[in-house]
């Protein structure tokens, strides 16, 4: 399930999110209520980093001054739903280029949200610079996160691209309940989970009368931006899995996270991986391919 545009839509609509996962963030956020516009410390963008074409996944400002402060320091932010033995490496790099690239920020913290802690991010034994960043990076398993009792609603929120099945119900009605007003961001990852679901059942889960509100069009549009992002997806995988095996010809094993990786990529960037991939002599053009291309 590809849950990028997800959190770049929650983020974007109420940036002042990122300061619940900070450190001490639960008693030093402001209050992210219904009638809270969630955005009064910070601003939100994924900027690109032109030196590699990387983009980062989320770059939060404080309102209060971008060089930043220690309690309110500028945020990157990464999503990792996947082991990548390179991310470490790449993350101290992009943090690196992000801030020669903006040489004005004072104070700055690096936030991971991975779906549980068991993903392998970095080699056994990274060199001391970056080992000594690592342990300056805020991880959030959102496995870890679930199974704490009586979360904030905008907390739950964050868990249900990793909950069970079985529990997605209850998760998502606790969640409605306290706060009936995150209907528009409960609503597209429930139909992403559940593609094989009709509209009928998937309002029943939530248990909204479905009579209430099938008729109106933001729903509508919610279905059906799920269906064709299940669509999208399929092709994908399709796509994925020839292209894997092809890779396998080419450059030979691939290893798990290298697999992973290819399987994460976009419909358009697979198709170019297949057209590439014909001009490639070993594993050392995959791995410069995906250097190049990857997000």
């Amino acid at each position: 399930m590809k849950t990028d545009h997800w959190f770049y839509g929650l983020f974007q609509s109420a940036p002042d999110l990122i300061a619940l996962l900070l450190p001490h963030g639960a008693s030093a956020a402001p209050s992210l209520g219904p009638d809270s516009p969630g955005d009064a410390l910070y601003r939100f963008d994924a900027p690109e980093l032109k030196a590699a074409n990387h983009r980062l996944d989320g770059a939060f400002w404080p309102r209060s001054g971008e060089a930043g402060t220690p309690d309110r320091p500028v945020v990157l932010l990464e999503v990792q739903m996947f082991s990548d033995s390179g991310f470490q490496h790449r993350l101290f790099a992009q943090t690196a280029r992000f801030l020669q690239q903006h040489p004005h920020v004072e104070h700055v913290a690096m936030v991971v949200v991975m779906p549980h802690s068991r993903l392998r991010l970095g080699t056994e034994r990274p060199p001391l610079p970056l080992a000594q960043f690592w342990q300056q990076v805020r991880t959030l398993s959102l496995e870890e996160l679930s199974r704490k009792q009586d979360l904030d609603p905008m907390l739950a929120l964050f868990t249900l691209p990793v909950r069970p099945e079985a529990e997605l119900q209850a998760s998502t009605q606790q969640i409605l309940e306290r706060r009936p007003d995150l209907l528009s961001a409960v609503l597209p990852i429930v139909v992403q989970r559940l593609k094989d679901q009709t509209e009928a059942q998937i309002m029943k889960l939530l248990g909204i009368p479905a009579k209430d509100l099938l008729h109106t069009r933001a729903v509508r549009d919610w279905f059906e931006q799920g269906r064709q992002e299940g669509e999208v997806r399929g092709r994908a995988l399709g796509e994925a899995t020839v292209t894997l095996r092809l890779l396998s010809r080419r450059c030979g094993p691939l290893s798990e996270a290298t697999s992973a990786c290819i399987q994460a990529l976009p419909l358009e960037q697979l198709e170019a991986l297949a057209e590439a991939l014909l001009d490639f002599s070993g594993p050392a053009d995959l791995a410069a391919w995906l250097e190049d291309h990857g997000s």
